[in-house]
């Protein structure tokens, strides 16, 4: 029997999930690890933290399923996009901690080209906006502030990669420094319509291509695992973003399929076939995950706080003792009382790329209680997945389309009830949960299982996916406009601030 071991990693979590060939899960075991906020919107990850953590998930997960890395015919690895890493080539050692997607530091340099005019340039080449949330300008950060960076990246001394690549070359022992189309496509250096780095983009930034992984599809034979680390050496064959691998995983691998993500923040995309389409909607344009060598693309927008405002309810207000009893307090009232949170912590991203943006809590009387800003945070997630499945449907009708017909969902918010079914409400269309909601993880097994010959076709894999609930409208059409306005005008008093 074939098994796929998935290294899952995430902003919070390192994960290690073991599935068989029909895509179930046969074990998982996960790690947190350590947020370092050095100043407000800054963020950043230990990079030898992210590889120990992850390194013990995949020894213990082995133990769990009861197998050996004999067992296992292939690794996929699925990661946080945007987050970046340089490393010294010699010593593997980084010369600086990971700088997050989340942080906010590099936004001035990106104020500065957008003032110089490289927006559409950039956008053309990348299908991105300038913003901070891409690699980019964190590498050019990173490059700026260590001391003799400059130089000993000129020299060839260093490697950048997001953590596919630093996973990777841990993983082989130093030898195989790559990335794929996927996380390459979010660094806002790399030519998504041909699939190369783009070198007049790389001057601009100040980054020698000397720095930069090799790309190769998402499914593709990257190398082997070095055989001291998990028993024996285990081929390496499959790489993608994690949204990415959540579409590959949900079997959207047609234009108009979408799928929404609620993990630490919401990451929605709808598959646009070969066809490269900008967005006249705040959304960007990215590269899917690729079985061959043939480009793809999505429309994607990002929330940058999801699953993060039940984080703040619990470690920030004290609300809640634990991240499962949200439902609970916020099923306690009936609805928000007319509270409406917008949780703006590091600006707002699509389809508003407003970075000055600040949270608000708006609506409040003397009646709220801390069960309304609950159920409000709970909302906020929900309302802005909605704001941008209306800015993907809007850009679908006008490139000849049609709307979005049904959302598919995963990552570890969708198993709030409460959530889904005011999600299904606020879209109009059906919210559909798959049996497995670990779609990130079963999109990397799967581009690994395509090119170790477990899988031989998009097809075969479509006919895996299952829906475990459908979630199915039942507010008044009247009322979820209604209640959209007033998320808008929420919206616009946290842009004023």
């Amino acid at each position: 029997m074939s098994f796929i071991l998935a290294l899952d990693q995430g902003t919070s979590s390192s994960r290690s999930i073991v599935f068989d060939a029909q895509g179930r899960i046969q074990a998982m075991a996960q790690r947190e690890f350590r947020q370092i906020y050095p100043q407000p919107g800054w963020v950043e990850h230990d990079p030898m933290e992210i590889w120990q953590s992850q390194l013990a998930t995949a020894r213990e997960v082995l133990v769990k399923a009861g197998l050996t890395a004999r067992d296992i015919t292939a690794i996929g690895i699925t990661n946080q996009r945007e987050t970046t890493v340089v490393w010294n080539r010699r010593t593997g050692l980084p010369i600086h901690n990971a700088i997050v997607w989340q942080d906010r530091r590099a936004e001035p340099l990106c104020a500065q080209l957008r003032e110089q005019g490289h927006a559409e340039r950039v956008r053309a080449s990348t299908g991105l906006l300038i913003d901070a949330y891409f690699s980019g300008s964190k590498i050019r950060w990173i490059l700026d502030h260590v001391p003799g960076a400059h130089l000993a990246a000129a020299q060839g001394e260093l490697a950048f990669g997001t953590v596919d690549s630093w996973l990777l070359w841990n993983l082989t022992g130093g030898h195989v420094h790559a990335t794929d189309v996927s996380n390459a496509a979010r660094t806002m250096l790399f030519d998504v319509r041909h699939n190369r780095w783009d070198h007049e983009l790389l001057a601009l930034l100040h980054v020698p291509d000397s720095l930069l992984p090799q790309v190769h599809p998402s499914s593709h034979l990257f190398g082997e695992t070095d055989a001291a680390l998990l028993g024996a050496p285990i081929p390496i064959g499959g790489m993608a973003g994690d949204q990415q691998s959540a579409l590959f995983g949900q079997a959207c691998f047609k234009a108009g399929l979408a799928k929404n993500t609620y993990g630490t923040g919401c990451f929605m995309l709808m598959h646009t076939g070969e066809r490269f389409q900008l967005s006249a909607n705040g959304l960007i344009t990215t590269s899917t995950a690729q079985a061959t060598a043939r480009p793809e693309f999505a429309l994607e927008g990002s929330v940058f706080i999801g699953g993060a405002v039940v984080q703040w309810l619990r470690d920030g207000l004290n609300a809640i003792k634990g991240s499962a009893e949200v439902q609970g307090l916020a099923e306690s009232v009936p609805d928000a009382g007319g509270v409406m949170v917008v949780p703006a912590f590091t600006g707002l991203g699509a389809p508003y790329w407003n970075a000055d943006a600040r949270g608000a809590i708006v609506g409040l009387t003397r009646g709220s209680t801390m069960a309304h800003i609950a159920r409000a945070a709970l909302e906020s997630i929900a309302f802005q997945s909605a704001a941008l499945l209306q800015a993907m449907s809007r850009d679908a009708v006008a490139a000849g389309g049609a709307p979005v017909t049904e959302l598919r969902v995963d990552g570890g918010a969708c198993v709030n009830n409460l959530l889904m079914q005011f999600q299904a409400d606020l879209l109009g269309i059906p919210v559909q949960r798959p049996q497995v909601i670990e779609t990130t993880a079963l999109g990397a097994a799967y581009l690994a299982g395509l090119a170790t010959g477990v899988w031989h076709s998009t097809d075969e894999l479509a006919k895996q996916w299952q829906v475990e609930r459908s979630f199915i409208p039942t507010m008044p059409r009247d009322r979820a406009e209604e209640l959209m306005a007033r998320w808008e005008r929420a919206v616009r008093q946290t842009v004023a601030v």
